[in-house]
């Protein structure tokens, strides 16, 4: 308990650190809290699901086809995914060990999975469905003991409010011009209903910004009227967080940064070249190739990998969001299904190496990442050839050094230079964790 304090303590001040330099606002102490969860959680699962998933070519289809709006809307007529169990995926969910589910409320084409007075085009009013995707999922959530937050797209192919168009979605048959500030209070109308019938929420993820950079204003908080929108959100639910996937340094009212398909400093997608800040921080990746289901892409990384880039981003101090893409049927992809379990298998053992952490003192290098909760130093060796390991830490006197599945003793010298491990064997993959035990609290990053 005494270091949970010590944490929350250190993120209200770099919090506080980091407000001061903006204007306007102030995280609440429920605020601060959920970020501090948040980071204990360190992983999730993304959910992106929509109508797209008909035409079985990924969630931009819309865009990439050039399909006009008015055939595109035709999808929801026929859509009615039979198969849909919002009980069976939570639980697929929560045996993978993740902590909380981001789901598409509403992505880019404009279609809403939610019951929303604000727009017939809907899951309830416009399938032959007639069921709250989100309301279902959202009840799971809660019967499960999953946290559940929501995306939602600031980018509209469909509505004609949605003007200036940006740099997407030229192709879609829109040919009258609304006003922006219709389209801002329909977005916030929507926004309220997702906060007032849907019950706790972690944290709205937005996603689509970036639409407008081709504008010299097109990224500023006044143009998306962000100061308005996330004062209502904060209002709303003060302890729900805002996290907004534009690609740059956070906004006044944000809670989480961002990075999409890249751990935080890495920018190797071109998607997150931006400055890391001192907000909790979050990475976005793909299971296979798309986001949305996509039936030629069958191209699913790992397990291995996929174990490895969640410890590799709890060593940068990260959350890893790793996305997986439903079938129109209601199906979460098999393959899918297998690899949440078999990462589930490795998270039964090596869950509290990750979870409940923070980056490590030791700095990510070319074998692995290191993890620290306490006294205690979590070694995470991913690629190493060599039956010893020097970590360059000094001034703190290591007690005790164990190989964390078994507890056998590691040898090990120290001097002021650091400290040299000696393995009885080379490592094997996907981890290796060592478990280091030291005399005084290891001090925060």
């Amino acid at each position: 308990m005494a270091t949970k304090k010590i944490f929350l303590n250190i993120a209200i001040l770099l919090s506080c650190m980091f407000v001061w330099g903006q204007k306007g606002y102030k995280p609440s102490v429920e605020n601060l809290k959920a970020r501090e969860a948040f980071q204990d959680d360190k992983f999730g699962i993304f959910i992106h699901w929509g109508i797209y998933s008909m035409l079985a070519d990924g969630e931009w289809v819309m865009h990439n086809k050039n399909l006009h709006w008015q055939e595109y809307e035709k999808l929801a007529a026929g859509f009615y995914p039979s198969k849909f169990n919002a009980a069976e995926w939570v639980a697929a969910i929560k045996a993978s060990g993740a902590k909380y589910i981001t789901i598409t409320t509403r992505h880019h084409d404009g279609f809403s999975m939610f019951d929303t007075k604000h727009c017939d085009y809907n899951i309830v009013k416009a399938t032959p469905f007639k069921r709250d995707i989100i309301k279902e999922i959202a009840q799971e959530c809660q019967n499960q003991g999953i946290r559940l937050h929501l995306y939602y797209s600031h980018l509209d192919w469909r509505r004609e409010d949605y003007y200036p168009l940006g740099r997407t979605g030229k192709g879609t048959g829109r040919t009258k011009q609304g006003k922006w500030e219709d389209y801002h209070a329909f977005m916030n109308n929507q926004l309220t209903e997702l906060l007032t019938n849907y019950g706790k929420i972690g944290a709205i993820w937005f996603d689509g910004m970036w639409d407008k950079d081709i504008y010299p204003d097109g990224m500023t908080a006044k143009t998306w009227n962000l100061d308005e929108q996330y004062t209502l959100i904060h209002k709303l639910q003060p302890a729900c967080l805002i996290g907004n996937n534009h690609h740059i340094t956070p906004f006044a009212g944000e809670d989480i940064q961002i990075f999409e398909r890249d751990l935080p400093g890495e920018n190797k997608a071109g998607l997150s070249g931006q400055d890391i800040s001192r907000l909790p921080l979050e990475t976005c990746e793909t299971m296979n190739g798309m986001w949305g289901y996509k039936i030629i892409d069958q191209n699913y990384k790992s397990t291995k990998t996929l174990i490895q880039y969640l410890v590799k981003a709890a060593g940068k101090n990260a959350n890893l969001l790793m996305n997986v893409g439903p079938e129109p049927n209601g199906n979460i992809p098999a393959v899918a299904v297998q690899r949440l379990k078999e990462m589930g298998e490795w998270m039964k053992t090596y869950a509290p190496t990750i979870q409940g952490t923070r980056g490590g003192v030791v700095a990510p290098s070319h074998w692995g990442v290191t993890t620290q909760k306490g006294k205690t130093l979590y070694v995470h060796v991913l690629d190493l050839t060599d039956k010893a390991l020097f970590l360059p830490y000094s001034g703190n006197k290591l007690i005790k050094a164990v190989e964390y599945n078994g507890k056998k003793s590691i040898k090990f010298t120290q001097d002021n230079d650091g400290i040299l491990l000696k393995f009885p064997k080379i490592p094997e993959s996907p981890d290796y964790v060592l478990e280091l035990t030291f005399e005084k609290e290891l001090p925060a990053k």
